[in-house]
C-alpha cells in the first residue's frame, strides 16, 4: 500500500494512505536508499510503501521510498559532511523573509536560493511584516525587489497580521505542495493560522533581547489546506549551509552568472581574479549586483572541497 509522509518526529512518523486514513508509522531494521547519504532516511512529502502492523493500534511498518521528484537539504547540525533532507517531492519554495524583528539578511536568502537551484525548485520570496516598515526599509525592499525580480524571483511585500497579499500567496499555492521556510519569528506559522485557523497552530514572539525569532516548529509537517494544496511547514532556520556544492560549480547556481560563465576563458574560472572572466567584466559594468557578488564571494569561502 502507498502513503504520503506527513510528520517525522525522529523514529516514528505520520503516514496517509491513498484512502485518506492516517497511521502512525516506523521503520524496522536498516532502510537503505541508492544514492542518499543523509541523517534521516524517510523526509517529509516521501511517497513510501506501508505494510500493516497493528490495526487496533494503527500502526504500520514503512518498507520503501519511492523514487523522490526532488528534494531540499540542509547541512545537519551534528555532522557537517552529512545533509538532512527537509523535505521532498515539492513543486515550489516559499521563503519568508523580514526586514524588522527579525531581519533577514540578502546572505541567507542568497544560500536558500542556491539549495533550490541546485535542486530545480521555483522559489518565491515573501517580505512579510509591511505594517513594521519605515521609509527606510520601504527603500530597501525597492532595491532588494528589483534585484531578484531582475533575475528572474517572484517577490511579494506582505504584512500577514493585516491581510495584505494573504489572497495574493494563496492563489500562488494552489494544486502545488510548497516549502514554507524562513528564519524563526517571520511568520509562516502566522500565515498557515492565516488561511487554515482549523489548524490553530502555536506563534512565540521574536525575542526581545536578541532580536531573533523562538523556535515553535520542531518538526517539518505537511498540511492538506481546504483548497488544492499542500504546504511542508519547516522547523525556523538559522543557518543553511550547503553541502554537495564545489566551488566551481557554486556560480552556476546563480542565475546571473550562470549565463555568462561559458564566456570565461577558463572553464574552472570561479570569478575571482581570473584573467578574461566574463562574470568580473559583467560586475564591473554593472550588470551583476555588488551585493549577490558579495554574497557569492561569502558562500565560496564557506565551500570545502572535502565536503562534496
Amino acid at each position: 500500500m502507498k502513503a504520503l509522509v506527513y510528520k517525522s518526529t525522529g523514529s516514528w512518523y505520520i503516514v496517509k494512505a491513498k484512502n485518506g486514513k492516517q497511521y502512525n508509522a516506523r521503520i524496522k531494521g536498516v532502510l537503505k536508499i541508492d544514492g542518499i547519504t543523509s541523517t534521516n532516511p524517510i523526509a517529509v512529502g516521501d511517497e513510501v510503501t506501508i505494510e500493516l502492523e497493528n490495526e487496533i493500534e494503527n500502526t504500520v511498518t514503512i518498507t520503501s521510498v519511492c523514487i523522490r521528484k526532488n528534494y531540499v537539504v540542509r547541512q545537519s547540525p551534528h555532522n557537517k559532511r552529512q545533509h538532512h533532507i527537509i523535505a521532498s517531492n515539492l513543486d515550489q519554495s516559499m521563503l519568508f523573509a523580514t526586514l524588522k524583528d527579525p531581519v533577514t539578511s540578502t546572505g541567507f536568502i542568497d544560500r536558500f536560493l542556491c539549495s533550490c537551484e541546485m535542486y530545480h525548485l521555483p522559489a518565491i520570496i515573501v517580505f512579510n511584516k509591511s505594517d513594521l516598515y519605515k521609509e527606510k526599509e520601504i527603500a530597501q525592499f525597492k532595491e532588494i525587489q528589483s534585484l531578484y525580480e531582475t533575475i528572474g524571483y517572484k517577490i511579494i511585500l506582505a504584512s500577514i497580521k493585516n491581510n495584505i497579499a494573504v489572497d495574493e500567496i494563496k492563489e500562488m499555492l494552489n494544486n502545488k505542495t510548497t516549502l514554507l521556510s524562513g528564519h524563526s519569528g517571520v511568520g509562516k506559522t502566522t500565515f498557515i493560522n492565516s488561511i487554515f485557523p482549523e489548524l490553530n497552530l502555536k506563534t512565540q514572539e521574536v525575542s526581545d533581547w536578541s532580536g531573533k525569532g523562538m523556535h515553535t516548529t520542531t518538526f517539518a509537517e505537511m498540511f492538506d489546506l481546504p483548497f488544492e494544496a499542500r504546504i511542508i511547514d519547516t522547523p525556523g532556520i538559522r543557518e543553511l549551509g550547503l553541502i554537495d556544492v564545489s566551488k566551481q560549480e557554486l556560480s552556476g547556481y546563480f542565475p546571473e552568472m550562470k549565463t555568462l560563465i561559458n564566456e570565461c576563458k577558463f572553464n574552472n574560472c570561479m570569478h575571482i581574479n581570473e584573467p578574461n572572466c566574463a562574470v568580473k567584466n559583467a560586475l564591473l559594468q554593472g550588470k551583476i549586483s555588488t551585493k549577490r557578488y558579495a554574497n557569492y564571494l561569502s558562500i565560496l569561502e564557506t565551500i570545502s572541497d572535502k565536503n562534496y
